[in-house]
């Protein structure tokens, strides 16, 4: 019976893995009109997804199967506590309005776990935490100089986008669309089977096809609402620089998961649009209330599945005691002490026209 529900609990995660990160990773190409129907988005997206799961996950379900904690204390009600911290996290932050990240808050629930049996693969976990830190540092950098040399090519070339040359530029950001679905599924098919082919319910190439699959379906059954509100978003970006911007986060993201890391796919992106926005804006982006959401996010996601997976190992091994309810308090007064911090949203300048047109006016001038 807890196999079977470990299992329910893992499609579920999967599929809400698709439908809100990996979704977001076609929104690009679907806002800006490369993609004009939102069934054909969702499909690639799913499509990518799915083969970036079973050719490129396996490295990242070995890092959070055996990695961080070792295999042999991860059995199936340990998978089960595993999944049902990251998913009940992830439950409780949506009714909240706080955002998570799915790779960090699975990461932190595995944590717990090490830290009730008092066994944890520091090494590795620092490693982790680093990457955490320095991919979505690498992907506004890289946005910010991609952005520079964008904006002097779109002055160059006044008809850049008409004619042929838009029709190439068009192709390049649905590439670059499917390649940063292909990396969101190498990256987060691990964080809904990891802890099953830790348990030896799954074999790693089982898991990285049944991962992959769920998160498809999600992707495509359940992402139509995130893609719509993200295409929507995003329809200030040029088509170089939303190709730019998912080339970017994709081979940022891919780097990591051949290496085994899990990273948070989401900041990777916001991280990116941010570089491109800096560039344009300077001074005036800083002021952005979005950098106080980012830090809330990393500090919160690992957090709070990690408290939630302590306590239902302590409960289960009927030795819960103080240091739990201290470590409840603890994360109830930061999340009470980040509830205050909340920056002035400083107006967003709309880029400047006499540059480039919107991909809007571009095809209403068509």
């Amino acid at each position: 019976m807890m196999m079977i529900l470990a299992f329910i609990i893992a499609g579920f995660f999967a599929m809400n893995i698709g439908a809100s990160g990996a979704a977001a990773a076609m929104g690009i190409a679907y806002g800006s009109g490369a993609i004009k129907t939102r069934k054909l988005a969702l499909f690639l997206c799913a499509a990518g997804v799915c083969l970036g799961a079973v050719l490129g996950g396996s490295e990242v379900v070995k890092t959070l199967g055996s990695e961080i904690v070792p295999e042999d204390i991860v059995s199936v009600p340990i998978a089960l506590i595993i999944l049902s911290s990251a998913s009940v996290a992830l439950f409780i932050a949506n009714l909240s309005g706080i955002p998570l990240s799915t790779s960090e808050v699975t990461v932190g629930a595995i944590v717990g776990v090490g830290i009730a049996f008092q066994v944890l693969y520091l090494k590795t976990l620092f490693i982790i935490v680093i990457c955490w830190l320095l991919v979505p540092f690498f992907a506004f950098l890289l946005a910010f100089a991609a952005n520079k040399v964008i904006r002097k090519v779109e002055k160059g070339h006044r008809n850049l986008y008409h004619g042929r040359l838009k029709k190439f530029l068009t192709v390049m950001v649905i590439v670059m669309g499917s390649l940063e679905a292909f990396s969101a599924g190498m990256n987060n098919v691990a964080n809904s089977v990891g802890p099953l082919v830790a348990a030896g319910r799954l074999s790693i190439s089982q898991g990285t096809i049944l991962g992959g699959l769920f998160i498809a379906a999600g992707a495509f059954f359940l992402g139509g609402k995130v893609i719509e509100t993200n295409g929507k978003k995003i329809t200030d970006l040029s088509l170089l620089q939303g190709s730019a911007i998912s080339g970017i986060g994709a081979a940022l993201v891919m780097a990591a998961s051949l290496l085994g890391i899990p990273v948070p796919h989401t900041q990777v992106t916001t991280c990116s649009i941010l570089g491109a926005g800096a560039a344009d804006q300077g001074s005036q982006l800083w002021k952005r209330a979005i950098f106080a959401r980012l830090i809330k996010t990393w500090l919160l996601s690992p957090l709070f599945s990690l408290v939630i997976s302590y306590n239902l190992v302590k409960l289960m091994s009927s030795d819960f005691d103080l240091s739990g309810i201290l470590m409840m308090l603890a994360f109830i007064v930061l999340i009470g002490l980040l509830s205050l911090w909340k920056p002035s949203e400083a107006p967003i300048p709309r880029y400047d026209k006499s540059v480039v047109l919107t991909n809007q006016e571009v095809i209403k001038n068509d």
